[in-house]
């Protein structure tokens, strides 16, 4: 009779037929989210650096088809962005090398698995803008995907700024 009982519990117990099984769930540690939180960092300064450079084949790689960015915060208090980029337009600004600076001095990373979201401050420098709008600083908040084996560049939005300043000075945090 016992043996019959702990049959019955085992067939209870096991999936029917159709069931569909219940997928094995991949744990990911504090210091695997640290260490590709790291890559993601890195990976966004060197896109600020493609920047710089006029890189436009690095960034055609780097940015997703559907890249958006988001200028100025007015959206934030329910006005409209300042300016919004599609991947063209923010290609265009890439080509025409427009950024003699775009430096990170605050940067942290979110991870989601194959999505990383970060957040921070960069002080930028456009010499083509007006005395006094040349250097400024943006937080900002970015998304990131995993594209098989590499990271591709989705969004960005400015969060707070732009401010502006007569120099780096003026802009920068350390002083």
């Amino acid at each position: 009779m016992l043996v019959v009982a702990g049959v019955a519990v085992v067939v209870a117990q096991a999936p029917g037929a159709g069931a569909t099984p219940i997928p094995r769930q991949e744990s990911v540690t504090p210091a695997d989210q640290a260490a590709e939180g790291a890559r993601v960092l890195a990976f966004e300064r060197e896109i600020a650096a493609a920047l710089v450079r006029g890189d436009v084949g690095y960034m055609d790689k780097a940015l997703a088809p559907d890249f958006v960015m988001v200028h100025g915060d007015g959206w934030t208090h329910g006005d409209a962005p300042a300016l919004v980029d599609d991947r063209a337009a923010f290609m265009k600004r890439v080509s025409g090398r427009i950024y003699d600076a775009h430096d990170y001095d605050v940067q942290a990373a979110e991870m989601h698995g194959d999505v990383a979201v970060t957040y921070g401050r960069y002080v930028g420098y456009i010499p083509s803008s007006p005395a006094g709008r040349r250097w400024f600083y943006v937080w900002y908040q970015k998304v990131y995907a995993r594209r098989g084996d590499r990271w591709v560049y989705l969004s960005h939005r400015t969060v707070d700024g732009a401010h502006y300043g007569n120099d780096r000075r003026s802009v920068s945090l350390a002083e």
